[in-house]
């Protein structure tokens, strides 16, 4: 008997093994259905399984009722599909997903986590336009979701344009996208504050980097690469980071890349403690940072690849009035020169009170 994943029911039984897109089955005949299992073929985007008529309870099984999207609508999702905002958003829906099999206590299976996000990773090298606007998807509620998937694709694309192999700006993809699964064995209680964290609460929270490279030491398709960027991405060139204080001299070059995704996000995202800032408010706080904290080539890479991509990007002024982008200037490309409605244009380098308060989504 042939259903779909949520036909399922406890104490199903597999009547033949379910395949992925590798040799391995994700799944092998004859295992009982759990709620963990349903949830394994739904991040797995498994149409359907072949399953025995007879549940291990010795009962007859009788598939739930399915509703049937209309034609029409299945249409639209399909065609929204190919939209990167909506392939960003289901890719933040799966990490949800796996994060919260993780806190259940499950394994990392680097096979789903590659299908699933590896046509996210080479889009973005295409797109990248998108990086400006994807700040606005943020939640509070769901912030440590998509801090997770955004610092993945931008530490994609920063790897390459630092002139990375594909092999290399995928697996700096990955790390940036397992940095924080450590995260899974805080407390919830810490994650989910909403007032200023404690110095305990933030002790604790220091020691993620240290729980994710545990959860993924071992695990098949993890490499020596990705488990010291993991480890490494909240460590600084001067010594200052976290957990083990490394210099300049002990950083992997991924763990460098991923450190300044991971702060850009972080200081542009809505969180339960702090409000979202503008990228140009941030880029420019990172510039002012970046001797000493972190790899010049990176910070450089991030201003060139934000920054020029925003040419003709619609901005709210710190002043309340709207404007377009028209002209940055090497020198100080944080602060651009822009057209207001009325059509005078505005040099925001000399204008040191007045600055970019957000990218306006279009």
């Amino acid at each position: 008997m042939r259903v779909k994943p949520n036909q399922l029911i406890k104490d199903c039984i597999l009547a033949s093994d379910v395949s992925g897109l590798t040799d391995f089955p994700i799944m092998k005949k004859n295992t009982v259905i759990t709620e963990n299992h349903i949830k394994l073929l739904n991040i797995f985007l498994i149409n359907s399984v072949e399953v025995e008529p007879i549940l291990a309870n010795g009962e007859n099984f009788k598939p739930q009722t399915v509703i049937e999207e209309p034609v029409e609508e299945r249409a639209t999702m399909e065609r929204d599909s190919k939209d990167f905002f909506f392939q960003y958003l289901e890719a933040v829906k799966q990490y949800k997903k796996l994060f919260q099999g993780w806190q259940a206590g499950e394994r990392v299976q680097m096979v789903g986590i590659r299908n699933l996000f590896i046509p996210l990773f080479e889009k973005i090298t295409q797109e990248p336009d998108n990086l400006l606007k994807l700040h606005h998807y943020s939640t509070k509620e769901d912030y440590l979701y998509h801090h997770a998937v955004y610092v993945s694709i931008l530490s994609v694309y920063l790897g390459y344009k630092l002139n990375y192999k594909r092999a290399d700006w995928l697996q700096i993809g990955f790390s940036g996208l397992l940095a924080d699964i450590g995260m899974a064995k805080i407390a919830p209680s810490i994650l989910k504050k909403t007032g200023p964290l404690t110095s305990i609460d933030f002790e604790e929270i220091k020691k993620h980097p240290i729980y994710s490279y545990n959860m993924l030491k071992g695990v098949t398709g993890v490499t020596d690469s990705v488990l010291l960027a993991v480890l490494q991405h909240h460590e600084r060139q001067d010594g200052s980071g976290y957990p083990l204080a490394a210099n300049e001299r002990k950083l992997h070059q991924f763990s460098k890349v991923i450190a300044v995704a991971d702060v850009y996000h972080a200081m542009t995202s809505e969180r339960y403690y702090r409000t979202k800032r503008s990228p140009f408010q941030v880029i420019e706080e990172i510039v002012k940072e970046q001797f000493g904290m972190y790899d010049l080539k990176v910070v450089q890479a991030l201003v060139k690849s934000l920054v020029v991509v925003a040419t003709g990007s619609k901005v709210r002024l710190s002043n309340g009035s709207e404007a377009e982008i028209v002209f940055f200037e090497q020198e100080m490309p944080t602060r651009p020169m822009v057209k207001l409605a009325g059509g005078d244009i505005v040099q925001l380098t000399k204008e040191p009170s007045l600055f970019i308060e957000d990218i306006i989504k279009s």
